[in-house]
């Protein structure tokens, strides 16, 4: 079973299923509370099924059977219940005339749980392999556009900090012409919240044909982004009134950046000590002073 909440996860699968399938995940989303004290049959027909299409939603979606569906639906509701943030009790949704204190709670409780969510469902040997490859690269090159364009920047910044011949690539046909120049000593990075997006799968499905070591950062494990990689790391965005993606997805993806980040700098002590050590004075150098008053 999933280490995420069930219902961050039936709301990635449900834009795949259809028809009977995609009324189950519905009604499951519309009131999981209500939900968990269903049986399989009476799920069947509140949603004009049958306990059997109810059974092939949670094959669908990932979980061994429905029992295992009313168990996560419980775990969750039980987590909410005993967030210091109250999650149980402000929901997901912001409305024009909520007050900034529920507005402030919204959204940290969005970003910790993206956070939290990311951290129980992490692939310690996928995250190895990706900071394994990323240390002997001979380049590193990371695609992402819009919100992900920004962490691809970020994660350029933190990899050259510690001698890493990387580049962030936000531009599709710039990224595309580098990834045509990689070879399987280099390292291709894509970063996308959905995994769909035309502009990071180009070139990161080039790099791949050039052999390069592919991997993805998406919230989508079963996305195109996620299929053309060799490794995949798989961040978590939990569900609020705005669209998805904008809250908690890049606190989730750092998160993942960072572990790979620390990953890289400990197998590659002596370099990364050598070129933070030659440039730890530069921010120093550019602090403003304070003036004295007189």
């Amino acid at each position: 079973m999933p280490s995420t909440d069930v219902t961050t996860l039936i709301r990635t699968e449900l834009p795949r299923l259809a028809g009977s399938l995609r009324k189950v995940g519905e009604l499951i989303l519309e009131d999981p509370a209500a939900v968990a004290h269903c049986s399989a049959a009476e799920l069947g027909r509140r949603t004009g099924t049958s306990q059997a299409t109810v059974t092939r939603f949670c094959r669908a979606v990932g979980l061994d059977s429905y029992q295992h569906l009313l168990i996560a639906l419980a775990q969750e509701r039980g987590r909410g219940e005993v967030s210091d943030w109250g999650t149980a009790e402000i929901g997901p949704d912001i409305s024009p005339d909520d007050s900034l204190e529920r507005v402030v709670k919204v959204v940290g409780t969005a970003d910790l749980r993206a956070v939290q969510q990311t951290l129980d469902r992490i692939d310690l040997d996928a995250v190895e392999r990706a900071a394994q490859a990323m240390a002997r690269a001979r380049r590193i090159d990371v695609y992402g556009v819009g919100g992900s364009g920004a962490v691809a920047q970020e994660t350029e910044t933190r990899l050259f900090r510690i001698g890493c011949s990387v580049r962030g690539w936000t531009e599709v046909h710039a990224a595309v012409t580098s990834a045509a120049l990689l070879t399987p000593a280099d390292v291709a990075l894509g970063i996308s919240h959905s995994g769909s997006t035309r502009e990071t799968t180009e070139p990161f499905e080039t790099a791949r044909e050039r052999g390069a070591t592919t991997i993805a950062i998406t919230a989508d494990p079963r996305s195109p982004l996620a299929r053309a990689a060799g490794i995949r790391l798989i961040s978590s965005t939990p569900e609020t009134s705005f669209p998805t993606g904008i809250i908690g997805a890049p606190h989730s993806v750092l998160l993942l950046v960072d572990c790979l980040y620390v990953r890289v700098a400990q197998l590659t002590y002596q370099r990364a000590s050598a070129a933070l050590a030659l440039t730890d004075h530069i921010a120093g150098q550019h602090a403003v002073k304070a003036r004295r008053s007189h």
